[in-house]
């Protein structure tokens, strides 16, 4: 989830060593989550408290260094408290991991599209915004796909919304984006309908559709996403 917003951000503006910073504090600071979040789900305290101590001082010093650098960046906290207090919220015991908490982290990880902008010194409104647009749409169709093939797997409507809502992305790519886009969201829209057919027709089968297949057909989708980002930046 954070590749790609982060590689957006990139071809959005330009490369720059300050963006390998960010990357550290981005992957450190998820790290620390995670770890947060396992320990706030357990009943128990009995894990070791030094991964999360690590994470959180990587967090720290690398944060600590792009905020001096780059104070502006304290802005994204408008964003990121609010959304990992949903985050931690949702990860108390006997907590579901519900669409809120999944569109929470959504919107931590979109932050990194104007974060690499700005450290990169060419920032353009124009352009990461038209960006963080494209890495919503990804982002928030990928939480609705896999949501559909595996905790809302036998509901047909959630199915049918997420469709719909990559419809309407093609729709939107066809009226403001250049065509690539469109074709982009094509074949998003295909791949949100046929894993839920697969995923049904496989139901109960020797061969279900198994989250690892999910997920690589995810790895493809963000790859394409980010090549045609870099090819043609939106905006």
């Amino acid at each position: 989830m954070l590749a790609v917003p982060f590689l957006l951000g990139i071809a959005a503006s330009r490369p720059d060593p300050w963006q390998l910073v960010l990357a550290v504090t981005a992957v450190t600071g998820y790290l620390a989550s995670a770890a947060t979040q396992t320990r706030l789900r357990a009943r128990r305290r009995d894990g070791s408290p030094i991964p999360l101590l690590t994470y959180g001082a990587l967090v720290a010093v690398s944060g600590l260094a792009l905020v001096v650098a780059h104070p502006v960046l304290l802005a994204c906290l408008v964003v990121l408290v609010p959304a990992g207090a949903i985050t931690l919220g949702g990860a108390r015991p006997g907590t579901p991991r519900d669409l809120a908490n999944s569109l929470a982290q959504v919107a931590q990880a979109l932050m990194l599209v104007p974060a690499a902008a700005l450290v990169s010194g060419a920032f353009d409104g124009g352009r990461v915004g038209a960006a963080t647009l494209v890495g919503a749409a990804y982002l928030v169709g990928t939480v609705l796909v896999v949501r559909s093939v595996i905790r809302e797997r036998d509901n047909r409507a959630f199915a049918a919304a997420s469709i719909g809502f990559h419809g309407a992305l093609l729709v939107g790519a066809l009226a403001f984006l250049p065509l690539v886009y469109a074709v982009l969201a094509g074949a998003l829209t295909a791949r949100a309908a046929a894993l839920p057919a697969v995923q049904r027709r496989r139901s109960g089968t020797p061969r279900p559709l198994r989250p690892v297949q999910v997920g690589v057909v995810e790895m493809v989708a963000a790859g394409a996403v980010v090549l045609v980002a870099f090819v043609m930046p939106p905006g």
